[in-house]
């Protein structure tokens, strides 16, 4: 049967609002993780996000009665390394350069998405977004680290690898069973990384502030971006991303009293401009849009 027109567009309005309370999520989760981050430090805070999250998603879609065969299974795993990548990457990123530096730098990754995989107009909407985080995060003003720099590129990357493998897996897998394999890939990347100097500092306390923190971040925005990749392109949910300094800017002018300058407000301007354009136009259509086989999918990706 084919879509009208109406029918499309309440799609894509569905998944651009699940991509905003993503993001609203993901800024309450973060305002959150300021108090922690003085007992387990930045990086020991990434891990009990991601070491909690996985508890939870295993408890709730129970994976193993899941019958996933060897491609899905691979397209997890590159989820989850990508998601301990991305949020390891940006924690270290933001000890040695300024945070609007690492967060335009790591803006790039979905961005090159909506940039490439656009059609048409969608490519112009990134093109303008891209103009819109540069004003918001004016990283000209810091002295930028060569290792921070480095960091947050890396941090860009898995942001975009993450972004195509989370559309790809919400595709294969039914409900949140790809997250409940990822997670867990994730959390023990994690592990490795910095889980042991993270798990000597904490007490009964912290487990149970990591706990409520995992809900905010990753558990609750982290599923309604799949939900939302299922109805949306990836072109337009990069895009929709750059939203994201816009409500951290929004919520810093109204909490903590932070005016923005004339430059971050013509990129407030400019990103929602971009984002409204991306929700116009960025609908999946089954017919042109469908999923390829798992197989094909894992090839493409790999």
């Amino acid at each position: 049967m084919t879509s009208t027109p109406a029918s499309t567009r309440n799609v894509a309005g569905l998944g651009s609002m699940m991509a905003f309370a993503s993001m609203g999520c993901v800024q309450l989760g973060l305002a959150a993780s300021i108090g922690l981050v003085g007992a387990v430090g930045s990086e020991g805070v990434a891990w009990l996000r991601l070491a909690w999250a996985a508890v939870i998603l295993v408890a709730i879609a129970r994976p193993w009665r899941l019958k996933l065969d060897r491609a899905v299974l691979g397209i997890c795993a590159l989820l989850g390394l990508a998601t301990a990548g991305m949020t390891l990457g940006f924690m270290k990123a933001v000890e040695t350069i300024p945070l609007g530096t690492a967060s335009a730098l790591e803006f790039m990754g979905p961005l090159g998405v909506a940039i490439i995989q656009g059609r048409g107009a969608g490519r112009w909407w990134a093109l303008v977004a891209a103009a819109g985080v540069l004003g918001l995060t004016e990283p000209w003003h810091g002295a930028a680290d060569l290792t921070g720099v480095l960091f947050a590129l890396g941090g860009a990357v898995c942001w975009a690898l993450y972004v195509l493998l989370t559309q790809r897996a919400g595709d294969a897998v039914d409900g949140i069973g790809a997250l409940a394999v990822s997670m867990p890939v994730a959390a023990l990347a994690a592990t490795i990384v910095t889980g042991p100097a993270a798990i000597a500092r904490l007490d009964l306390q912290l487990l149970a502030l990591g706990f409520v923190l995992a809900l905010l971040l990753p558990v609750i925005p982290f599923s309604l971006e799949m939900l939302a990749l299922r109805r949306m392109t990836t072109a337009a949910f990069g895009t929709l991303m750059c939203l994201e300094p816009a409500i951290a800017m929004i919520v810093g002018l109204l909490i903590l009293h932070q005016v923005p300058r004339p430059a971050a407000i013509a990129g407030i301007a400019l990103v929602i401009v971009a984002g409204i354009g991306a929700t116009r136009s960025g609908r999946r259509d089954p017919a042109e849009d469908a999923a390829p086989s798992v197989a094909a999918a894992a090839h493409s990706i790999i």
